[in-house]
């Protein structure tokens, strides 16, 4: 079976590196690059993170690139700190040296490159803002048409945010994270014709990360993965968290897990609702996740933790 080239785009939070972790379990992906944006995270850590994940899991030929872009609104540091503590996780420093190269190029040029070597479209999994994306699409407009489709975790349409509302600080609460980091890149990839699929707040809001999923894979802790995915999860089962990242990436090996919809849309980038992804009508068209078939993809989960 010939294989779907895919470049994934994170942002180095927690459930980023779990969402690569599944993307390399996935036998029918090629994936031919990874670029790390510096926005969940601190990104030393959260490249040498990837890097060493990747070593884990005995992929050492794929390369990762440190993009270099900024965004509007940085994400909390208690957020970001978590790059640190997954660098650090003993599993993942049991070697002294990391083999997975980090290419000189910055991550948006990159980008650039894969896209223009590619012998076919390639898809874009991204997993965090679509700042690196968004620039590399000003530098080369070309690269849009070696685009397949770009599958984002990103917004909410129909819900409330995940940015806290807060008037003082210009914010209505509409907001999701990875549109409001940088609301102007996202309403500029809107611009173009590439096929977006999102996974937004509507959707994740219902999947969350349970107590009860977490010791299950502390009882198959004997896989590697396994062992890595419940380290993971523990350091952020106290607080409400959900599958977000992990939910988006699992469209790409179960597909008939989900149900898409299309909505009419427009990314909101000044004002008390910046980094909304709003339903007006006579929109940019997109597809989001709609449903999924809950029990059938926490059993996928475990059991590509189980390789």
């Amino acid at each position: 079976m010939k294989k779907q080239l895919v470049l994934m785009d994170h942002d180095g939070g927690v459930d980023d590196y779990l969402a690569t972790m599944l993307l390399l379990t996935m036998e029918h992906i090629e994936l031919v690059g990874i670029v790390v944006t510096p926005a969940d995270c601190y990104i030393q850590p959260a490249v040498s993170a990837t890097r060493k994940i990747i070593d884990l899991m005995e992929f050492s030929h794929i390369p990762v690139a440190e993009s270099t872009v900024r965004g509007i609104n940085p994400f909390p540091r208690l957020y970001r700190r978590d790059s640190f503590i997954v660098d650090h996780l003993p599993i993942l420093n049991q070697q002294e040296t990391i083999n997975t190269p980090l290419v000189a190029e910055t991550g948006q040029d990159f980008m650039v490159r894969v896209l223009q070597e590619a012998p076919e479209p390639v898809t874009l999994m991204v997993t965090g803002p679509l700042t690196t994306v968004a620039v590399a699409l000003e530098k080369v407009p070309e690269i849009e048409k070696k685009i397949a489709k770009i599958v984002w975790m990103g917004g909410a349409l129909n819900v409330p945010g995940n940015v806290e509302k807060s008037l003082e600080m210009g914010q209505d609460g509409s907001a999701e994270w990875n549109v409001y980091w940088d609301a102007v890149s996202a309403a500029k990839v809107w611009k173009t014709q590439i096929e977006i699929i999102m996974c937004p707040l509507d959707l994740t809001n219902n999947v969350p990360v349970t107590s009860e999923l977490v010791q299950k894979m502390g009882k198959q802790r004997n896989y590697p993965l396994s062992d890595l995915a419940g380290q993971c999860y523990a350091l952020v089962i106290p607080q409400d968290y959900y599958f977000w990242d992990v939910l988006a990436t699992a469209y790409l090996g179960k597909p008939e897990f989900y149900e898409l919809r299309e909505w009419e849309t427009e990314v909101i980038t000044h004002g008390l609702s910046q980094g909304r992804t709003k339903v007006v009508s006579s929109g940019r068209k997109i597809k989001a996740m709609d449903k999924v078939d809950k029990a059938a993809f926490y059993n996928y989960i475990l059991q590509q933790w189980r390789r």
